[in-house]
């Protein structure tokens, strides 16, 4: 029972955290667990995809408020990395964030919807479907790669 907490508790973590704009990668840990057995596919990728769409959530949150926060020292995105995310959101609008799942361009997708002022409930739908759409087939391809 503990086992089960801390490893589905660490996925959860590394997903959430991968999903901000910090460095951290989750698929790993997820195709650890798919391949040690221990859980059931479903549970893994919904665990994962939580923990990833809410990361995403607080980079909409911070998009949001960077107003307030943009000029810190701490602050974790650069102003050229937040106009290459807003150009590219004004382009292509809400549907870009279907590759809020790609590393190094996703995290920043997110943050800029939340500075347009995207509105959080087809954030969340559009979000949502992509990652966990990408923890799907990682998860179906590590289980169909091992045997």
């Amino acid at each position: 029972m503990l086992n089960d907490m801390l490893a589905l508790g660490g996925l959860f973590l590394a997903a959430f955290l991968a999903a901000t704009l910090l460095p951290a990668q989750s698929e790993g840990v997820l195709a650890g667990l798919v391949l040690a057995g221990g859980w059931p596919v479903w549970l893994l990728v919904a665990v994962a995809s939580l923990g990833n769409v809410l990361g995403s959530c607080l980079n909409w949150w911070l998009g949001r408020s960077i107003g307030r926060w943009q000029n810190r020292p701490w602050f974790p995105a650069s102003p050229a990395a937040l106009a290459r995310a807003q150009r590219w959101y004004r382009r292509f609008g809400h549907w870009s964030l279907l590759l809020s799942w790609v590393p190094v361009i996703g995290d920043p997708l997110t943050l800029a919807a939340g500075l347009m002022r995207e509105p959080f409930g087809r954030f969340l739908v559009v979000v949502g479907a992509a990652k966990t759409g990408r923890y799907v087939v990682l998860a179906l391809a590590t289980r169909s790669l091992a045997g």
